[in-house]
């Protein structure tokens, strides 16, 4: 469904339902970067489709500063028995990207241009839940760079990582398949 600007409530439960699926490029262009993230934590946008994976909830936009929570489970294993670092990068690189969409103005954009994880603990299912905070460090004209951490309840650092981001102007209509 293409809903957008209001969230979409199920009928049987009055619950919110997540909707996943790309924005058209007119629809972000014409919002603040902050707007925009907010949208998406309200769904009153879709979540992109790779959140489908972790699953998150509790999500908070500021400028410079997004947090997402998520709950490990045994669907994000890997062969050997922990939690795969695919989830952490999910997880870092989304928060670290929507940190700097949230200081972008109206027609302006980002993409990741390298990013670098460090896993500190692992993750199991019996984690609970954890806590992925990105952080601006610094928004440019042409170039911005975030961090982001993943702790636990406790408070424990599991992950960290860094990122650098090309901005660029977007116009409406300008997105080629």
């Amino acid at each position: 469904m293409a809903t957008w600007g209001r969230a979409m409530v199920d009928d049987k439960s009055s619950k919110q339902v997540i909707q996943y699926g790309v924005v058209p490029i007119e629809v972000m262009a014409s919002m603040s970067g902050l707007d925009f993230v907010r949208a998406i934590f309200a769904r009153q946008l879709p979540e992109p489709p790779i959140m489908q994976t972790v699953e998150p909830f509790d999500c908070t936009a500021d400028p410079g500063i997004v947090v997402i929570h998520s709950v490990p489970g045994m669907r994000h294993y890997n062969p050997i028995g922990s939690v795969h670092g695919g989830y952490a990068a999910i997880l870092l690189d989304s928060a670290m990207g929507l940190a700097v969409q949230s200081t972008l103005p109206a027609g302006t954009g980002y993409t990741t241009l390298e990013f670098k994880i460090s896993f500190v603990r692992g993750m199991s299912e019996a984690s609970g839940v954890i806590r992925t905070e990105g952080r601006v460090l610094n928004a440019g004209r042409r170039v911005a760079t975030a961090e982001a951490r993943i702790t636990d309840a406790k408070g424990r650092l599991l992950a960290h990582a860094t990122t650098t981001c090309l901005v660029f102007g977007i116009a409406a209509g300008s997105a080629e398949g």
